[in-house]
């Protein structure tokens, strides 16, 4: 019997929601000046409310993996999309600080449920030695997103007012929802689009440290569960290096549109070309890099050479890439910096969500939640820490710095914590 592909359709799915997440939380950052402009707004006010993200996030990304580990997938995420297309509705409707503050906060709590989802749906849909090249395939919607975001949101707010543009937005959003419901299960023996030999490939399990669960558990995790999961030291090292990830990624996100704008006087057409190749350099490297992880288990069957050592070296590029963009007042100089340093960042990223999958297959949701959860602090921080730092100095160069120690850290604390293989075994 030929195995049927269904498996990657539900890839396909999980792509395309993160696809329509990221345009929806980043709009914000284009949008900005004009809002500000309209509302009157300071930018320590605009720093809070591009943080604002991170507070409704941190609160269910953590709550999100325990509810996919209890509901599932199937009903986590359709109840996250439909929230979150409604706050996207509340953003086109505001009219000062604190309607805006909460929408933004609103769609930090709904959005904050998908990546969880997403490693829950991969961990039972994909065999082991696929599971990197799926989350690189999934996870490569969020710089594809911000690559196309930037020129599609740019080009609604020429043509419509900021408010007409996260209309549009809403729309694209829930347009998602009823194809999820309908087409995707989480056990995938329940699924009509999969065969018996497909069925086998998911379960098949070749001895590399990791299983692949046959069954979702479907309930609570106990405080023994979490207490084994903040014990561990590979996953602790990895959270340290993921909330790092996270604090370079909510930077650009949020402010590299105003940065571009404030030091090099582009207009808003132009910062929408200008963040482009930074976020298409990071799609091409994180699809590279998942199949390379995936590559490399199965050619070593080590988990410290296949996900440590490429977190590792990611970070360590992004830590030196992003000081010359501290120093520089040439526009070239900054964006080959700042191309380098986001596509660095985000290159390993698919093996950071491996690792929760790898170490605790029965429990990978709670424990990206708990990952997830140290990125929405990230989150929160990085976008109101620059905003703050911009009130008083005036200059993004503290904030460049910043980011390189932060980055140096994770080095340091993955290559001496992060040890998945003897983790693994233990857990």
């Amino acid at each position: 019997m030929t195995p049927t592909r269904f498996r990657w359709f539900v890839v396909f799915l999980l792509f395309a929601i993160t696809i329509v997440n990221y345009i929806d939380r980043a709009a914000i950052s284009y949008a900005i000046p004009l809002i500000q402009r309209d509302l009157g707004f300071s930018p320590t006010e605009s720093g809070a409310i591009l943080g604002a993200f991170g507070v409704g996030y941190a609160i269910t990304t953590l709550l999100g993996g325990f509810a996919v580990d209890r509901w599932g997938a199937r009903i986590v995420l359709t109840v996250a999309a439909v929230l979150w297309s409604l706050s996207i509705g509340m953003t086109a409707l505001a009219t000062g600080v604190a309607t805006l503050y909460a929408a933004r906060v609103l769609l930090g709590v709904s959005e904050g449920p998908n990546f969880p989802a997403l490693t829950g749906a991969v961990t039972h849909w994909l065999s082991p030695h696929e599971r990197a090249t799926a989350l690189g395939n999934a996870l490569l919607a969020v710089p594809l997103a911000l690559a196309i975001g930037g020129p599609i949101v740019t080009q609604l707010l020429g043509w419509l007012d900021w408010r007409l543009t996260f209309g549009v937005l809403f729309v694209l959003s829930a347009a998602w929802v009823p194809l999820w419901w309908f087409l995707f299960r989480d056990r995938p023996a329940d699924s009509r689009f999969v065969n018996k030999a497909e069925l086998d490939h998911i379960r098949a399990s070749p001895g590399v440290g990791t299983e692949a669960p046959h069954a979702v558990l479907k309930s609570w995790p106990g405080m023994d569960v979490i207490a084994a999961l903040l014990s561990n030291r590979t996953l602790l090292a990895n959270y340290w290096a993921f909330f790092v990830f996270g604090y370079f990624l909510f930077f650009f996100m949020t402010w590299l549109p105003s940065y571009l704008e404030r030091k090099y006087g582009l207009n808003l057409g132009a910062v929408g070309l200008f963040t482009v190749a930074p976020w298409l350099a990071a799609a091409v490297l994180l699809w590279l890099f998942g199949r390379l992880s995936d590559h490399l288990l199965a050619a070593t069957g080590r988990l410290r050479i296949a996900r440590s050592y490429l977190i590792a070296g990611t970070q360590f590029v992004a830590a030196i890439a992003v000081i010359p963009v501290a120093m520089t007042d040439d526009l070239t100089v900054a964006i080959a910096g700042i191309t380098v340093a986001v596509a660095a960042s985000m290159g390993a990223n698919a093996a950071y969500y491996a690792m929760n999958v790898d170490i605790v297959p029965d429990r990978a949701a709670t424990a990206l939640g708990i990952m997830d959860f140290a990125f929405a602090v990230a989150g929160f921080l990085a976008p109101a820490i620059t905003g703050w730092v911009l009130n008083i100095r005036g200059s993004f160069t503290d904030g460049f710095l910043l980011m390189a120690v932060l980055a140096l850290s994770s080095v340091v604390v993955v290559l001496v914590f992060h040890h998945p293989d003897k983790d693994a075994a233990r857990t």
